[in-house]
């Protein structure tokens, strides 16, 4: 709701006086504890990749995603010539950081500097790193970017509406649900209905702080279970960001 209106009387959008248009993101290195996000490259990082996703011996990784399975490493990174060297979209590969080696990628797309909206996509996590610090980290580095970096004001996650684990990652990312649209595209000769998240700019120094916290190692045992969940700390931080101002 909106408490402002124009001289009609009809409601309008809050003010953004301040707003102008922002940069593109720069295809530059982010830097974590426990992963490092590169521009994906594959002459340096193709094999690890093909040999990452491999470990997915039944292909679950390919099922809601437009392309892929890769027979070959040489199929693999003919894909990423073709479709990962541009900036929009702009991949990065995802580095575990101890084993030195290339275990995921994601990407920035649909770059709208001029309205500040960005979307995360092409998501791919090797099964080594599902559900892991590496996974989460590789978010956060990238809602950081997106937010501190370059003050973009909204920031996107997009899904098949049939996705439920990537519906369910979403929800504890701290995204909000925004709704379906129906029959958004044609992929892999079936229908597909995209579910719509988000994150805006209000939302992220609480959420940046939970991230912060869920990513202490203190918050891990020796055996390296979470002692608080990820999806408790950012439900917390967005009820706070979203609570009535007394």
């Amino acid at each position: 709701m909106t408490d402002h209106v124009n001289t009609l009387g009809q409601p309008i959008g809050d003010p953004v006086p301040t707003w102008t248009e922002r940069r593109k993101p720069p295809r530059a290195v982010m830097q974590g504890r426990y992963t490092r996000l590169e521009p994906l490259d594959p002459r340096a990082r193709g094999k690890e990749l093909f040999e990452a996703m491999a470990a997915d011996k039944e292909g679950w990784l390919w099922t809601y995603l437009p392309y892929g399975p890769f027979a070959t490493h040489e199929a693999y990174a003919g894909w990423m010539y073709l479709t990962c060297m541009g900036d929009d979209p702009q991949f990065y590969a995802i580095i575990d950081q101890v084993s030195g080696k290339a275990v995921g990628i994601a990407s920035y797309l649909r770059i709208d500097p001029k309205n500040g909206s960005i979307e995360v996509g092409y998501i791919t996590y090797s099964p080594a790193i599902q559900k892991s610090r590496i996974a989460a980290e590789t978010m956060f580095l990238m809602m950081k970017r997106a937010f501190d970096e370059m003050a973009y004001r909204r920031y996107e996650w997009k899904c098949d509406a049939l996705n439920a684990p990537s519906r369910a990652a979403a929800v504890r990312l701290g995204f909000s649900y925004e709704g379906i649209f129906r029959q958004a595209t044609v992929y892999k000769g079936r229908n597909r209905d995209t579910a719509w998240y988000s994150i805006v700019d209000k939302e992220w120094p609480l959420l940046r702080a939970a991230y912060e916290r869920w990513l202490d190692p203190a918050n891990f045992d020796a055996d390296g279970g979470q002692k608080l969940r990820l999806s408790d700390l950012t439900a917390e931080a967005l009820s706070a960001a979203h609570a009535p101002m007394i």
